[in-house]
């Protein structure tokens, strides 16, 4: 094991500031997602590789398998399925090379499909989230499922994400769907911490050659038309493979592969863009939600401002579907219907982008953006600023 280096000692503390989330993620010093927007490009077996990696620089990690449809982790790091322990309705995730794990396959009878609806999935992985002790981490890997739907905008509002990385492989028709997921990570706020190109080539065992089976240099490409840091070009490699069906990630066999040196540097260069995300703070993102004394919210904002957002004036603008036609974004709510003494009663963060608020009426649909605030403060000096009303929400 390595000597830790001071940006890697500096990104396992976490962020300066704690983002709200389930009670079991707070010993957790830093959520990261994994996601592709695309099934079939090696994120599974990244996921698995790169928590290995972490753990050999000295980092505690742990797994959470998003991908209720389709589980991969028990298999990739060879645990048992037998269904983890619990008890008073929190769960002890299994163990297998260091490594907590959760994943359905744990739950589910082996080779038995997940034929779930949404719903069904998201109460799952409410429960990974919030029913699981991860105990003292300083990374959790949350391995997504495909795609850019339900479950992965579900975990951008739930899990208090440092950051995501994307995983792509080299050729046009999969770098055109990571670049889909990596700006629906971008909408709900979640920085992009890196990409990683996986199959980036074939190295020959005999001659050394590297081989581009599909394409040169996809990743690179991506990064830098996204301004997003390359983390690492992973190589085809047959002993990845043999040791993802073995259920031993390739550096528990050796460290000297190309392959496996390879997830040691995304690692390190994973450390050091966490390390620099967390060191600075989110100018979009208050730093404290309050409810005032007339029912109004109350924002603190990174800059020292200390907003003040009537609750009328947010209830008659709530963005929801029930206040505003989803298809013509016309507002169905009426004003006046809107009592005039209404409060806010509840606030609810809502990943990195976002609060959900609660009103004294029994409405709390509305998840109101980060970004639309300021338009809508009623402080005395932002309103003689403007000299005009509030203006609405977007949608």
């Amino acid at each position: 094991m390595s000597q830790p280096s001071p940006e890697s000692l500096a990104a396992r503390r976490g962020p300066q500031e704690r983002r709200p989330g389930p009670d079991t993620l707070s010993k957790i010093g830093n959520v990261i997602a994994v996601g592709s927007g695309k099934g079939g490009v090696g994120k599974s077996t990244v996921t698995a590789n790169l928590a290995v990696a972490l753990t050999k620089l000295g980092a505690r990690v742990g797994i959470l398998d998003a991908d209720i449809y389709g589980p991969s982790q028990p298999r990739l790091l060879g645990a048992p399925l037998d269904r983890p322990p619990a008890q008073d309705g929190q769960i002890t995730p299994t163990v297998r090379h260091g490594i907590p794990l959760m994943s359905i396959g744990f739950i589910v009878p082996e080779g038995s499909p997940v034929i779930w609806r949404a719903p069904m999935a998201l109460k799952a992985l409410a429960q990974f989230l919030g029913n699981v002790e991860w105990g003292e981490l300083d990374y959790l890997l949350i391995d997504m499922p495909p795609g850019t739907g339900d479950v992965q905008l579900s975990l951008a509002q739930q899990a208090p994400l440092t950051g995501c990385v994307v995983v792509t492989t080299p050729q046009d028709v999969a770098l055109g769907v990571a670049r889909k997921g990596l700006r629906m990570f971008e909408q709900v706020k979640v920085p992009v911490l890196g990409i990683v190109e996986n199959m980036s080539g074939f190295v020959c065992e005999k001659c050394g050659h590297d081989h581009k089976l599909f394409k040169k240099a996809g990743g690179e490409t991506l990064a830098r038309e996204t301004g997003v840091p390359l983390l690492g070009a992973v190589p085809l490699e047959i002993a990845v493979m043999e040791g993802g069906d073995a259920g031993e990630p390739i550096l528990l066999r050796t460290d000297q592969s190309p392959a496996a040196k390879t997830f040691l540097e995304i690692a390190r260069r994973l450390e050091a863009e966490v390390a620099r995300q967390n060191a600075g703070t989110s100018a979009e993102e208050p730093t404290q939600a309050k409810i005032g004394p007339a029912g109004e919210l109350k924002l603190t904002w990174p800059d020292g401002h200390e907003g003040s957002y009537a609750a009328w004036t947010l209830r008659g603008r709530c963005p929801c579907a029930q206040c505003v036609d989803e298809d013509t974004g016309r507002r169905v709510l009426d004003p006046k219907r809107v009592p005039l003494d209404i409060r806010v009663t509840g606030v609810q963060p809502v990943g990195r982008y976002g609060l959900g608020l609660a009103f004294t009426d029994g409405h709390n649909t509305g998840i109101y953006k980060f970004a639309d605030f300021p338009a809508l403060c009623e402080c005395p000096a932002c309103l003689a600023r403007r000299g005009k009303p509030a203006e609405t929400f977007s949608v």
